[in-house]
């Protein structure tokens, strides 16, 4: 599960586009920001993790939740030494044919199962940080050329995710890379011993959610890292093995035991607003 050889027991992931430093000015230079730009769960256990790790910011984006639960569990959880930001991984499209996007900022909600056009629109109305967890992995991701379609569009492209083979994370920094498009790392993390194995060091201070999508949004200079050694690759084995858990009992559970989910557009919470872009 390991890309770079570094000593000690973090090590940047120097293939990221945005490894390079430069200067922003009007901005603390002096200041950073460790980030974990993207989390499944929350609790007390998540916390603790992520302060022992050193994360400063933990972005809470967990499947089929509506935007008001997460800000509430968002805000129950952030403290004086890490702050939780609030965000949705919106799955556009129907189930067959679904591609993830992750929105940072959002003010209002936004369903999944509606068209990536419609999500976009959605996102850019709101004027959120769009992000692209994942490029390319297996059919939930953008690829390549959607990407480039909408490059105007998109503010980073996840180049390292913890859950993900070695492979699939040298294919989506060379994605980065060719469209010049800013990073970021993540543990995407499913369980708690994930959280802070992989996070992106923006340059700059970042105390609040409005912070961390002008960072996002304004390409803000940072760098992103990984754990290292036989512990860290042993939890990025857990990660990847917990895929079988979603796209097995997980999704029986969705899709047959579940009834409707709490973000399909159908739902009583969105007052047929995206009745127009659903994709049922």
């Amino acid at each position: 599960m390991t890309d770079t050889a570094a000593s000690g027991p973090d090590a940047p992931i120097d293939a990221d586009p945005n490894a390079a430093t430069r200067t922003d000015g009007g901005v603390d230079a002096t200041a950073t920001t460790r980030v974990d730009l993207h989390v499944k769960l929350l609790n007390e256990r998540v916390v603790a993790r992520a302060k022992d790790r050193g994360i400063d910011v933990l972005v809470y984006a967990p499947h089929f939740t509506r935007l008001p639960t997460i800000r509430e569990r968002a805000a129950r959880f952030s403290d004086d030494d890490l702050l939780v930001v609030p965000a949705r991984e919106v799955f556009t499209g129907s189930w067959r044919d679904r591609r993830h996007v992750l929105a940072i900022g959002l003010s209002d909600p936004v369903p999944d199962f509606i068209s990536l056009d419609g999500a976009f629109a959605a996102f850019d109305r709101q004027d959120a940080a769009v992000l692209v967890p994942h490029p390319e992995f297996l059919n939930v991701s953008l690829d390549r050329d959607k990407i480039d379609a909408r490059i105007e569009e998109i503010h980073a492209v996840e180049t390292h995710n913890f859950k993900l083979l070695s492979r699939d994370n040298r294919r989506a920094r060379s994605i980065a890379r060719d469209l010049d498009c800013p990073g970021f790392g993540s543990s995407y993390a499913h369980l708690p011993s994930s959280v802070g194995e992989a996070w992106t060091t923006f340059e700059r201070a970042i105390d609040s959610e409005a912070d961390l999508v002008a960072a996002l949004r304004e390409g803000a200079d940072r760098r992103v890292f990984r754990r290292r050694g036989p512990a860290h690759a042993a939890r990025g084995l857990a990660e990847f093995a917990h895929l079988g858990y979603e796209n097995s009992w997980g999704k029986v559970d969705r899709l047959l035991l579940s009834g409707t989910e709490p973000t399909h557009p159908d739902h009583v919470a969105y007052e047929g607003r995206f009745d127009d872009v659903s994709e049922y």
